[in-house]
């Protein structure tokens, strides 16, 4: 009998560690949105040659969560049919989806009906929490600089009182996979940063250090890139006003090589600051960004600073990558590399019902530093209204204009270009659950 009882229990040791844990719990967030544009002369070049663009765009976006124990989760995150309204190909055919190819060549279509676009287990620990998995990327602080994506990594977050610390390792390109670089180890390109953050009633301040490695030019160029980012934030309420500022430094260097030639020093600026305050029913505000430019007088060094990232859209066209995103290419008014640049906008709405809210920005833009050889750092000035309407609590309409008078510096090196201003047209039904 005793035997028997050891045999017993010792199968139910083995059955409790081999169970696997169950969910508990599911939750569901998502979105959906629809775009509507037309865009009469997005190229700004002659009005009598004018480039115009009309389309919608849509994308449905499902993240479930599965709460599995006490402090375990896993969350996913699924993308359908993200794509320009009648379109074959993902974005009007710009490859830069991480959705996998369906075919290969010139021309090949991308998986657009649905791509699992995140998975990663959040789980806490007596030392901290950590996320591992693909998941959410390249945001800090204020929208400015963020270029919000997926990224395989590993997120530690702690906390001592006041202060949070993060620290992560992202794995960005896996030289294994490439053509050319297949056991090639240190040809990878990897990122990783810690950050402490300091909350205070009202507000929060803290500081990233990025580490970015990107080795994978190294096989065919004989060089690799080394980049650090230092970039202090802050946003605060102050009463009705509400403020917001980041600053980036980015230093290291651009190139370094590993066979005989020039190395390439980095040392650039690139800083915003935001304030707004509410009237009662209005609010109104005004912005700066800034992202400094090379004139490439020193080919050892390069100034340029660290871009404004595709999250912070400050006009309906200027550096708009909500509108780049989906045309074709190009060094049009939407600018998305959001380098080089100075730009000022104020801005203000009105709530004249709880249900409707109306709009209006004044954006001027120029260049930091004029490209070699061109005749002017002028990019324009910008009108934008919009009116939203709240059919339901997560179900809004807007609608909206912008109009931009183009600056000289789209003429770009020969002043006798003949340059167009540019008016768009948009629409968007959002929904959010």
């Amino acid at each position: 009998m005793k035997k028997f009882l050891i045999v017993l229990l010792s199968l139910g040791l083995i059955a409790a560690f081999s169970m696997t844990a169950s969910a508990t719990d599911v939750k569901f967030s998502g979105s959906y949105y629809l775009v509507g544009v037309y865009d009469s002369n997005d190229t700004l070049g002659d009005t009598g040659l004018a480039t115009s663009r009309a389309f919608f765009y849509t994308r449905t976006r499902i993240q479930p969560v599965f709460q599995i124990a006490e402090g375990l989760s896993f969350t996913a995150r699924m993308d359908a049919l993200e794509k320009q309204w009648g379109n074959t190909n993902w974005k009007g055919g710009q490859d830069t989806t991480s959705s996998r190819k369906m075919g290969s060549g010139a021309g090949q279509k991308i998986q657009e009906s649905f791509e699992f676009e995140r998975g990663y287990v959040t789980f806490q620990t007596a030392v901290g929490q950590l996320q591992v998995g693909y998941q959410a990327a390249g945001t800090w602080g204020t929208a400015f600089a963020d270029s919000g994506t997926t990224r395989p990594r590993i997120l530690y977050i702690t906390k001592a009182g006041p202060v949070t610390i993060l620290a992560l390792y992202e794995k960005v390109q896996e030289a294994d996979q490439n053509t050319g670089m297949a056991g090639l180890a240190d040809a990878d390109d990897d990122f990783a940063a810690i950050a402490p953050i300091y909350s205070f009633p009202g507000g929060s301040a803290g500081i990233l250090w990025y580490h970015l490695r990107f080795h994978s030019p190294r096989p065919t160029l004989n060089y690799r890139t080394v980049l650090n980012v230092l970039a202090p934030m802050v946003q605060a309420q102050f009463g009705p006003v509400y403020v917001e500022s980041e600053v980036l430094y980015t230093f290291g260097k651009q190139v370094e090589n590993d066979a005989a030639g020039t190395d390439v020093d980095r040392s650039g600026w690139a800083a915003y600051l935001m304030a707004k305050t509410n009237l009662g029913p209005a609010t109104i505000g005004a912005q700066v960004g800034w992202s400094a430019g090379d004139d490439g007088s020193d080919p050892t060094k390069n100034k340029s600073g660290y871009g404004g990232g595709t999250d912070w859209n400050p006009a309906l066209i200027l550096m708009n990558d909500d509108l780049a995103t989906w045309k074709p290419g190009g060094n049009d008014s939407s600018n998305s590399g959001k380098a080089n640049f100075l730009l000022y906008n104020i801005f203000g709405s009105f709530n004249p019902t709880p249900k409707v809210n109306v709009g209006a920005a004044l954006t001027v833009a120029q260049a930091d530093k004029a490209p070699t050889g061109f005749v002017s750092k002028k990019m324009g000035t910008e009108f934008d209204v919009t009116a939203t309407y709240k059919i339901y609590d997560n179900l809004s309409y807007m609608v909206g204009a912008g109009y931009l008078w183009a600056g000289d510096y789209w003429k770009g090196t020969n002043s006798a270009n003949v340059i167009g201003n540019d008016y768009m047209l948009m629409n968007k039904l959002s929904l959010s659950f």
